[in-house]
C-alpha cells in the first residue's frame, strides 16, 4: 500500500518518466496515493516505471507520446484524463542537452533541437494540461527547469541556459495568466543531481563526486528524491498560496 495519503484520489501526468527525476516523481506520488500516468517516448522504460510503481503498490499506466508534436500531447492529456478518470496535476519534466561549446560553434540544428523540445514542448504540455484543466476545475502544473538559465550561467552552456531561461520565463508568465482559471503553476531548478545528464563522457562516479563537490556548497550532487520532494511540496495544498515560483534545488551552487 502507498505510505502515506496526501494524493489519494488525484490523477497525476509525469512526462520523461522513463527515468531518472521524472521517475522519481512518479514513484513519489504513487507512494501518496496518486493515480499516475507516465509518459515518455521509449514504452520499455516507461513499463519499468509501472513495474516499480505497482511493486511500491501504487497504480500507473504508461502512454507514449512526443511531447514536441502537438497532435501527440493532445491525445496524451486526454488518454490520461480517460485512464485516470481525470487530470489533476502535471509535471512536466521533458528536457534534453546538446555538446558543451562556444555560442560561436552552436549548430543551427542541434539549437532548433534543443529549443523545440525545451522550450515549445513545453508549451504545447501546458496548453493542452491548462484546457483540460480550467475546464475541470482547475489543477496545478509543476515544470523542470534548471538552475543553469535563469539563476546560474557556465562557459559553453550558452543553448542550454536559454532553454530553461525561456522555461523559467515561460512558466512564471503562465502562473499569472491561469491562476484566476484555477491553475496553480511552479517550477523546480535543480542543480546537478545523480543522473546520467550530469555525468561527463567516460567518467566514473568517484571523479564525478570529487568534480560536483567541488563546486556545490553542499558538498555532492542531488538525488531524485530531493527533486521528486520540492514537486510534491508545490503540487499539494500547502502550498496553496504559492504561485509562479521557480524554486531552486541545487545545494548552494547558484545562492
Amino acid at each position: 500500500m502507498p505510505e502515506s495519503e496526501n494524493f489519494t484520489g488525484t490523477s497525476v501526468l509525469v512526462t520523461g518518466a522513463g527515468s531518472g527525476i521524472g521517475r522519481a516523481v512518479a514513484l513519489a506520488f504513487a507512494r501518496e496515493g496518486a493515480r499516475v500516468a507516465v509518459a515518455g517516448r521509449t514504452e520499455r522504460t516507461l513499463k519499468e516505471t509501472v513495474a516499480l510503481v505497482e511493486a511500491a503498490g501504487g497504480e500507473a499506466a504508461a502512454i507514449t507520446a512526443d511531447i514536441t508534436v502537438e497532435a501527440g500531447v493532445r491525445r496524451l492529456v486526454a488518454d490520461t484524463a480517460e485512464r485516470l478518470g481525470g487530470l489533476h496535476i502535471a509535471v512536466n519534466n521533458v528536457g534534453t542537452a546538446i555538446a558543451p561549446g562556444p555560442v560561436a560553434d552552436i549548430e543551427e540544428a542541434d539549437w532548433r533541437h534543443l529549443l523545440d523540445t525545451n522550450v515549445t514542448g513545453l508549451l504545447l504540455a501546458m496548453r493542452h494540461e491548462i484546457r483540460w484543466m480550467r475546464a475541470h476545475g482547475g489543477g496545478a502544473i509543476v515544470n523542470i527547469s534548471s538552475n543553469i538559465g535563469a539563476h546560474r550561467r557556465l562557459p559553453g552552456m550558452a543553448a542550454y541556459a536559454a532553454s530553461k531561461a525561456a522555461v523559467s520565463a515561460l512558466t512564471r508568465n503562465a502562473a499569472l495568466d491561469h491562476i484566476a482559471d484555477g491553475v496553480r503553476i511552479n517550477a523546480v531548478s535543480p542543480g546537478p543531481v545523480n543522473t546520467p545528464m550530469s555525468s561527463r563522457p567516460g567518467e566514473s562516479a568517484a571523479d564525478k563526486a570529487a568534480r560536483l563537490s567541488a563546486v556545490v556548497p553542499v558538498g555532492r550532487a542531488g538525488e531524485t528524491a530531493e527533486i521528486a520532494a520540492a514537486v510534491l511540496y508545490l503540487a499539494s495544498p500547502a502550498a496553496a498560496f504559492t504561485v509562479g515560483t521557480d524554486l531552486v534545488v541545487d545545494g548552494g551552487a547558484s545562492a
